[in-house]
């Protein structure tokens, strides 16, 4: 099969043969259609998360089941399905208090070393060269991943439209659901207005909350975000945004307020603009060793709630998330603006480096 290898930090992806991958036991192997770019492939191909090479990126995929290892019940090969980029083990002590978004076999074997939970990779060159993977790595022809990240997609739902619940709008709904609990009338801030951005733009409207401001330095991504269910946008390159988000909201600030970028400026408008008592959640993911500064005192005085939110519960959220879609409450492919053919998916890392991405783009394989 093709995939994009991920080589060294900065250097562009390069699509080789490699074998293709086999399913062990509890395992799918996945026809990959589609592969959404996410920020946190570009960390890694940045060399701002650490990560061993050679291997192969991308956890936002949508494909046909082509293969079901053994033990695999409930699918079956030609289902349209999608993955969720937390492959939750189901057996480690996170898991069985039900927070599979920090499955501690995730992190520790795939998020450090690339590898399953056999503690071995599914990837491989010709000649047996292990290639890491980075989730599932979706930047292939076909990939392997455990049974419990692969979602059947509801009929009447166009596969090619939803690579991206699988990571962006599922991380969104993490953090609205879970993280942050909002409810019906609640005022919400969304800072930076990228594809995790636009996830939380369009979930909070389902959500049912009263306002939502989006905060980006694109004017570009604002008039997105105003598409996608943002009741009011903010330039911050431009105003004070907690400033403005104070008065929009009648000088108290918003009620939750979500950075979805990883970076300090972004961190600082969030921080700023929630109201006594209000929520800041850390959605977005940084390069190692960013940090950001708030002042003890004023959390106190504030009552300020500062939370980390790194996903949803796949088992339980992923199933909700696409019976939004399949009722049409929930359009992920209105986040979509540009797709790349397997043979450009540089190009497609290069446009979200440059801040060019309005929303999601996505790396069509078949």
């Amino acid at each position: 099969m093709r995939a994009a290898v991920h080589t060294a930090a900065h250097e562009p992806l390069r699509i080789e043969q490699l074998d293709d991958p086999t399913p062990q036991a509890g395992e799918v192997a996945i026809d990959v259609r589609s592969c959404g770019a996410c920020h946190s492939d570009l960390h890694v191909i940045k060399g701002e998360l650490p990560f061993p090479t050679p291997a192969v990126l991308g956890h936002e995929v949508a494909g046909v089941v082509s293969e079901l290892g053994p033990g695999v019940s409930g699918l079956s090969v030609g289902d349209p399905v999608v993955t969720s980029f937390i492959m939750p083990c189901g057996q480690c002590g996170q898991c069985s208090r039900g927070n599979e978004e920090i499955c501690e076999r995730f992190f520790r074997f795939n998020r450090a070393q690339g590898k399953l939970y056999d503690d071995d990779t599914r990837l491989h060159r010709p000649g047996g060269e292990p290639v890491w993977m980075y989730s599932q790595g979706g930047m292939a022809e076909r990939c392997v991943t455990p049974v419990t990240s692969v979602y059947r997609v509801p009929d009447g739902v166009e596969l090619s439209d939803v690579a991206s619940v699988g990571c962006s709008t599922m991380t969104a709904y993490g953090a609205l659901r879970h993280a942050a609990n909002v409810q019906v009338g609640d005022t919400v801030a969304v800072v930076a207005a990228g594809g995790v951005g636009s996830a939380l733009i369009q979930l909070a409207a389902v959500f049912g909350a009263s306002m939502i401001i989006a905060v980006d330095i694109s004017d570009d991504k604002l008039t997105a975000a105003r598409e996608l269910g943002a009741t009011h946008v903010v330039n911050s390159s431009e105003v004070d945004a907690p400033a403005v988000i104070r008065e929009l909201t009648g000088g108290r600030g918003v009620d939750v307020a979500f950075e979805a970028l990883g970076a300090v400026p972004t961190f600082n408008v969030a921080r700023d603009s929630v109201v006594e008592g209000g929520q800041v959640v850390v959605v977005g993911i940084a390069a190692k060793g960013t940090t950001g500064e708030f002042d003890l005192a004023t959390i106190a005085r504030r009552k300020l709630q500062i939370k980390g939110s790194y996903g949803a519960k796949p088992r339980r959220d992923m199933p909700v998330l696409l019976d939004l879609v399949a009722r049409g409450h929930l359009r992920p492919q209105d986040a979509i603006s540009r797709r790349y053919p397997f043979e450009k998916v540089q190009d497609a890392f290069d446009a979200l480096n440059r801040g060019e991405v309005l929303g999601r783009a996505v790396v069509d394989l078949g």
